[in-house]
């Protein structure tokens, strides 16, 4: 197995330690056995443990954009209010399914890291892109683009929170009954953009 096949798989063993144990499970220790390795195996790749929290870091950023250019998402115009939210509520629902390891891992460590600037910075953007938000809006004529953006990933980091930990946590991904739910909470949003498009931001 190569280096960079080694550290990606004590990456993957570290997120999945975090989802299924929490944070004071994620040492070097328990990684080793998990995966079956002769002790001091990972810390020879992550000396210690922020050098791992960052590889998991970039990892689930890396994994995040991969995605959302697999899912060839359009969110420029012209724009359909329930066509864009049945897209991206679509996406969120594999999200749901195939990533659940991570979006807990993030959780965590988003936590985790409140006093680390630079971490907690790169963590609490690693899942969606206030940017690509930025456009869709800009797209739909929003009298301020930025700030509906930012609501919007507010809006999703909830939604998501809320369907792997939240009321929702029994609802499980992969089926209609999950994208709808999903589809039509965002398609609120989107409908209010929509109406408000071209006037003034209020308070």
């Amino acid at each position: 197995m190569s280096t960079t096949d080694r550290r990606a798989l004590i990456v993957d063993a570290a997120i999945e330690l975090i989802a299924t144990q929490g944070i004071r499970a994620l040492t070097h220790r328990g990684i080793d056995a998990g995966l079956g390795l002769p002790a001091g195996s990972s810390s020879y790749y992550f000396r210690t443990k922020r050098a791992l929290i960052e590889a998991i870091v970039e990892r689930i950023t890396a994994r995040s954009r991969a995605d959302f250019i697999a899912a060839q998402l359009d969110l420029t115009g012209p724009v359909d209010p329930d066509a864009t939210a049945r897209g991206i509520a679509s996406w969120l629902d594999r999200l749901l399914s195939e990533r659940r390891s991570h979006l807990i891992a993030r959780h965590t460590l988003i936590l985790e890291l409140l006093s680390d600037a630079d971490l907690h910075a790169r963590l609490a953007h690693s899942l969606f892109s206030t940017e690509r938000a930025r456009d869709l809006f800009h797209a739909m004529d929003c009298a301020d683009p930025s700030a509906t953006a930012a609501d919007f990933v507010a809006l999703i980091e909830g939604a998501v929170f809320d369907r792997f930990a939240g009321s929702r946590a029994d609802l499980a991904p992969g089926s209609p009954e999950s994208v709808r739910q999903l589809a039509t909470l965002l398609g609120i949003f989107f409908r209010g953009v929509s109406l408000q498009a071209g006037q003034p931001r209020s308070l």
